[in-house]
């Protein structure tokens, strides 16, 4: 076997594996005597034990040895891991290095710091126990099991000289997100991208069971990942020393193998897609913990996944085996005096930003340079009455997008990410700018697909959410398209990269990072043809729940709206951007100026459609392209009928805009909303997605009682664009019967309108059943002031 640690190296090494390792068992069980200069009491133990030490020394394991290439190599290195609560590693690799106490003056670099380090670890006022916004180097929340591969690629593209070492858990590696992560190398592009270097972490188990691949034969394993097109390299054993040594000598193979494909593709071009190595380590799970507890194997069992003895204040003996298991690290070889960790391990560690703690691609914020945009004007359609011109909102977009990735084709840091639909959303005008990134094999009759395309599809929303997290996280600018039915697949992605954004924007040191922008498109109100299955609005939902610091979300009436939104959202920093916008020809509204008059307020009075003269019988609101199509046929229909009846006319682009402003910083003041909402005056609603949410975001209004909601009620099938709002009782008939049965005024008339309503609904079920589509006159409808 190769051997090209020094037997000094080695034995360097191996300490300061020791000292990681005893700073992850101090910060899990410790709050007082860091460094065991009196004998271990049950009062210098935490009352509450948590954390997860199983996967830990691995962690620190390959932390160790990564310092030691990036010294030798000169490497730009990041470190994401995967397993969900290896926090105590990666806290302790960092302090060692001394990043940690320099973004945490407070957590010294002495005795007393030790003790800081120990305690604040999964302790109130402290911590968490798993990697987080809070641990310096990191981009890859701990608790998003399944993502840290889909990040590590995310970080590579349009970083050249980045190498993102990721260890994926072999509990992990159960989760489809992760299993589709491996089909990332086919979209890495060595001419002009960085390198991941995946290293897979088998120590056998979960929680409880045994994990999957742990439990693969050797050849069977190697043939599943060289079918996934990696180049597998296996670092297995028990022993230190000896996996010390394979581990140096494999890493040294497969950086240099990853210098060789890159040097080949930036010296030639891109020629094939090539075979990136990949490691394979299997280390027993609690490596160097107990080895027997209470009479049972713990050491390389499922026993040592989180706290190995979590019995300390009932049991002494347990307290004496965590003072041996301490002891077995030799702290007082490792630290001084003063508890400061001794200089010939302290050389070890990388210095300035070589250092992983340290790189400024985990906090991207560092190199973030604004888009240069064009001016969304430009592109504005011409609208010299509402209503009176029809466009395609997101084919408009798309040409904006095109001349954003033109804009930005030198500095190489936008790309638009989506489940294979940016032709179906109509936004295909960006393949004029740019291709499909594509390294696998490409055929004749393939089209707009190559090496270098910055349009990233892959048939999975998932991999689409984690390359884009992990493009933003290290200081670049991405956009994401998709069906607004299937978002829903990376609900708990969004939950966690929400949180990210919350606890970042409360540690000083990060930077702000690019907003990730949302258009969902192709959505409930025109999925008529796809059926029920793609019928679903609840994305919105789901994302208002997170902090209002964080979510924004925006249903822009027209094409022009759009534009502004759009703009609006790649400039902005720190936020989750929703916007939901249709892909279908539709009447457009607002000219360039109004539109963008109306984002900036987030909601206004549509005077054109009003005729109120401040003292409105009804208001009618609405929020999302159809609801407006629909309410301002309704609006019509109610002139027609009722020449004198007084109505307003409110849309909604801002959907947080409705909250208090106590509750969301976009919430209007109580003031305006009440001008445009007037108390006592009924308000007929035509909302886009499900109607609870409206009631939810203006329960502290005045004018809530008056609110009366139309919207998705979970009624779908195949059908026409307007069955869909017949059947959810959000078309302009509905409506319009809605503000006649609330206006005190038209009692007298209700019963004949509602008469009306009825033929007219019944007239349209039956010409949709006979010709298969919708009634002419609602095919050709166009706003006209009545």
């Amino acid at each position: 076997m190769n051997e090209p640690l020094s037997p000094e190296l080695l034995a360097r090494i191996d300490a300061y594996w020791r000292a990681a390792n005893y700073l992850s068992v101090g910060q899990i069980y410790l709050r007082d005597n860091p460094l065991l200069k009196q004998k271990l009491r049950l009062a210098h133990v935490k009352p509450r034990l948590v954390g997860h030490w199983g996967t830990t020394p691995g962690l620190n394991f390959v932390y160790v040895h990564l310092n030691r290439v990036i010294n030798e190599l000169g490497l730009d290195m990041i470190y994401v891991t995967g397993p969900g609560h290896g926090g105590p590693g990666l806290v302790a690799n960092t302090y060692l290095e001394g990043t940690y106490t320099e973004y945490y003056p407070e957590v010294s670099q002495d005795e007393a710091g030790l003790k800081k380090l120990f305690t604040q670890f999964s302790f109130p006022g402290g911590i968490p126990s798993h990697v987080a916004a809070e641990v310096p180097g990191s981009i890859n929340e701990g608790g998003e099991l399944g993502y840290s591969l889909m990040h590590a690629y995310g970080a590579a593209f349009d970083n050249p000289d980045l190498i993102v070492a990721c260890v994926v858990g072999d509990g992990e590696a159960e989760t489809g997100a992760l299993a589709t992560s491996w089909h990332s190398n086919k979209f890495l592009n060595p001419a002009r991208d960085g390198a991941v270097l995946p290293i897979l972490h088998l120590n056998g188990y979960k929680i409880a069971s045994p994990t999957v691949l742990a439990r693969i034969g050797h050849d069977e394993l190697e043939s599943l990942f060289r079918g996934y097109g990696y180049a597998p390299y296996f670092v297995e054993g028990e022993d230190p020393a000896e996996l010390h040594q394979k581990m140096a000598a494999t890493l040294d193979e497969t950086l240099a193998a990853i210098r060789a494909i890159q040097t080949e593709a930036r010296a030639n071009g891109f020629s094939r897609r090539p075979a990136w190595p990949m490691i394979v380590l299997r280390t027993p799970k609690g490596w160097s913990g107990p080895e027997e507890v209470d009479g049972k194997k713990t050491e390389g069992t499922w026993r040592s996944h989180q706290v190995p003895l979590a019995r300390i204040a009932e049991d002494p003996a347990h307290l004496q085996l965590l003072e041996d298991w301490l002891q077995s690290y030799r702290p007082q070889e490792l630290f001084d005096a003063t508890g400061k960790l001794v200089a010939e391990l302290a050389a070890l560690a990388p210095v300035g930003l070589r250092r992983m703690g340290a790189n400024p691609h985990a906090n991207g914020g560092v190199l973030l340079a604004d888009l240069k945009l064009p001016d969304f004007r430009d592109y504005a359609i011409d609208v010299p009455v509402p209503g009176a011109v029809i466009g395609e909102a997101t084919r408009v977009a798309g040409s904006f997008l095109r001349d954003v990735m033109r804009l930005n084709d030198a500095e190489k840091n936008f790309r638009i990410f989506g489940p294979d639909e940016t032709e179906s959303n109509r936004l295909s005008a960006v393949f004029e700018a740019t291709d499909r990134a594509f390294t696998g094999e490409i055929i004749d009759t393939d089209i707009q697909l190559s090496p270098d395309g910055r349009v990233m599809e892959i048939l999975s929303e998932h991999l689409c959410q984690g390359w884009l997290e992990g493009y933003l996280l290290t200081g670049r600018h991405g956009f994401f398209s998709c069906y607004e039915a299937f978002i829903h697949i990376v609900d708990s992605m969004v939950n966690q990269h929400a949180k990210w954004l919350k606890v970042s924007k409360e540690v000083p040191w990060r930077k702000p990072i690019a907003s990730l922008t949302y258009l969902l498109t192709s959505h409930v109100w025109r999925q008529d043809h796809n059926g029920f299955s793609h019928q679903d609005p609840g994305f919105i939902d789901h994302v208002v729940n997170k902090k209002a610091g964080v979510i924004r979300v925006y249903l822009p009436p027209d094409a022009n709206t759009l534009l502004s939104v759009v703009d609006h959202c790649l400039r902005s920093r720190d936020y989750i951007n929703v916007i939901v916008a249709g892909k279908q020809p539709a009447p457009q509204y607002l000219d360039c100026d109004a539109a963008i008059a109306h984002c900036a307020a987030g909601l206004g009075v549509w005077r054109f459609a009003s005729n109120d003269d401040g003292a409105p019988d009804a208001v009618i609101a609405c929020a999302g392209d159809v609801p407006t199509m629909e309410a301002l046929a309704a609006t019509m229909l109610l002139r027609a009928h009722f020449p004198d009846l007084k109505t307003r006319f409110v849309n909604v682009v801002d959907l947080m805009a409705l909250q208090s402003p106590s509750q969301h910083p976009h919430g209007v003041d109580d003031t305006k909303f009440d001008q445009m909402f007037v108390p006592d005056t009924p308000v007929i609603f035509a909302y886009h997605g499900y109607p609870a949410l409206i009631h939810r975001l203006t329960y502290r209004r005045t004018s809530h009682r008056n609110l009366h909601v139309h919207g998705y009620r979970e009624e779908g099938t195949t059908t026409t664009p307007f069955d869909m709002t017949v059947i959810n009782e959000l078309d302009r008939f509905h409506l319009a019967k809605a503000v006649v049965d609330r206006v005190p005024r038209l009692e007298e008339h209700r019963e004949a309108f509602s008469r009306f309503v009825d033929d007219k609904l019944a007239e349209h079920f039956a010409y949709i059943r006979e010709h298969g589509d919708d009634l002419p006159e609602i095919l050709n409808w166009r706003w006209t002031d009545v």
